[in-house]
């Protein structure tokens, strides 16, 4: 795996998640067609963990860990079946999952969150553990808060991917000083196994972040995360154009993207595991 070194301190790291790294709608133009995008390319996130929950169709709650804005549990809610909870560590990113998305949230570590052993059905990660100084203290507290045979959801960028080969330091994936290690499909699953989980399957194609991680390391610039993490002031109006030419770039790289996944060397790894008894 590659890791970030010397790894910035946690006081340092704060400036590079600004309140409004947290995307919150208003009510621009631009706000709105973002939403409908974000919800049109998490469907790929809601039918894989729909899938986990079939297969195991066991009763409990779902807790999504770093939740962020609360979108991706506002949406598999909205889809019945689920008792939903977030929670992030940002206490703006909790209290837009509550008053936006109508979303429980709790700005807490996993380590210490507030929920009782065995209370969760499933547990998600997206993009979390790359984040993190001790990935593996996160994955003992999801197998503490997991019923038997619970199924953790856990997606990473995969520093094994072409775009990685194609775009060397340039690629988004690393995401420099953010992410603070970057795995391979191979550390994955070792350290799942390392936390007493059992591989079921992977995925190797995201619509929500394949083809955008590459828009993104195509013209950084243009990507409205980035834009908003560097505070670039813009108008309504160029931030909307912005937004087109990006999303026009997303389309134009769906096609790699789709081909690198094919052959198991998409940008981003997502795993369905088991805990083991």
């Amino acid at each position: 795996m590659i890791r970030l070194y010397p790894q910035p301190s946690p006081l340092e790291l704060r400036d590079y998640y600004p309140p409004n790294y947290w995307f919150v709608p208003e009510s621009t133009v631009a706000d709105g067609l973002e939403q409908r995008y974000r919800r049109l390319v998490l469907h790929d996130h809601l039918h894989f963990v729909e899938r986990a929950l079939q297969d195991w169709d066991k009763q409990g709650m779902v807790l999504d860990v770093g939740c962020g804005g609360g979108l991706f549990l506002q949406m598999l809610g909205e889809r019945g079946g689920s008792r939903v909870v977030g929670l992030d560590f940002s206490l703006d990113a909790a209290h837009a999952a509550w008053s936006r998305a109508g979303v429980p949230a709790v700005c807490a570590t996993l380590s210490q969150a507030p929920f009782a052993p065995q209370s969760c059905a499933a547990i998600t990660m997206f993009h979390v553990l790359e984040h993190l100084y001790q990935p593996a203290a996160y994955l003992d507290a999801a197998h503490e808060l997991l019923k038997p045979g619970g199924r953790l959801i856990v997606q990473v960028p995969n520093a094994a991917c072409w775009q990685f080969l194609l775009f060397g330091e340039r690629w988004n994936g690393l995401d420099v000083p953010r992410h603070l290690i970057n795995f391979r499909l191979c550390d994955l699953d070792s350290l799942l196994a390392h936390c007493g989980f059992e591989v079921i399957r992977h995925k190797h194609f995201s619509l929500r972040d394949n083809p955008a991680g590459m828009a993104t390391s195509l013209a950084p610039m243009l990507d409205p995360m980035a834009r908003r993490v560097r505070q670039v002031r813009e108008t309504p109006r160029s931030r909307l154009w912005k937004d087109l030419l990006y999303v026009a770039l997303v389309g134009a790289s769906l096609p790699f993207t789709v081909l690198e996944a094919a052959c198991r060397a998409g940008s981003t790894i997502m795993v369905e595991a088991r805990k083991k008894s």
